[in-house]
């Protein structure tokens, strides 16, 4: 029982081992890649110090540290004028990422306000069309209105003779009737004198 655990625990052991091997040997790489970049091209490199191997041992320790607190010294005067050229090229670099960046942004604005220039003659143009059309829909609107009126006034004048006519000849048949009163005599009348007409 406990060779199956030891066996259990090292192949848990191998995997996970081999897991990290494999999730690490491209991490490396990657970073090593972006850590070992060249150069860029126009780069220009410092020349080499004088100081560097330029230490003889004298026989005097104190001749030795007073060398030594010279070369300190000297070393930190390079060090602060190095760093004094690194804060003036960034703030170079700076000045001109923010020229660049001052240009892009300037570049983007004139593009926007053309493209706002584009759109509202677009839109005004589309506004002139809109209207012209408008206007057409109202006179066609107004033509068949006027249309329709001119069609109900003619209907209503026909509509109207009609109404003459039939009073006209409703007028006319009744004076040739008779009450109910004098129907007797009429017809009396007529029985007694057969006139022709």
């Amino acid at each position: 029982m406990a060779t199956r655990r030891a066996v259990h625990r090292a192949a848990a052991a191998a995997s996970v081992d081999s897991l990290r091997r494999f999730c690490s040997s491209t991490a490396p790489a990657a970073a090593a890649a972006t850590r070992h970049r060249q150069p860029p091209q126009d780069h220009e490199f410092l020349s080499p110090s004088p100081y560097v191997g330029s230490w003889e041992t004298p026989k005097d320790p104190k001749e030795a540290e007073a060398k030594l607190v010279g070369l300190r010294r000297e070393y930190a005067k390079q060090v602060k004028e190095l760093r004094k050229e690194y804060i003036r090229e960034v703030e170079l670099m700076r000045l001109e990422q923010q020229r660049k960046d001052e240009a892009k942004r300037e570049a983007i604005r004139v593009a926007r306000e053309e493209r706002n220039k584009v759109k509202a003659a677009e839109a005004k143009v589309r506004a002139e069309e809109r209207m012209v059309a408008e206007e057409e829909f109202r006179q066609m609107l107004m033509k068949e209105r006027t249309e329709k009126l001119e069609n109900w006034r003619m209907k209503e004048k026909s509509r109207e003779d009609k109404k003459k006519e039939a009073r006209e000849l409703l007028r006319r048949k009744s004076s040739v009737w008779v009450d109910e009163a004098e129907l007797e005599k009429k017809v009396l009348e007529a029985i007694v004198d057969t006139t022709t007409l």
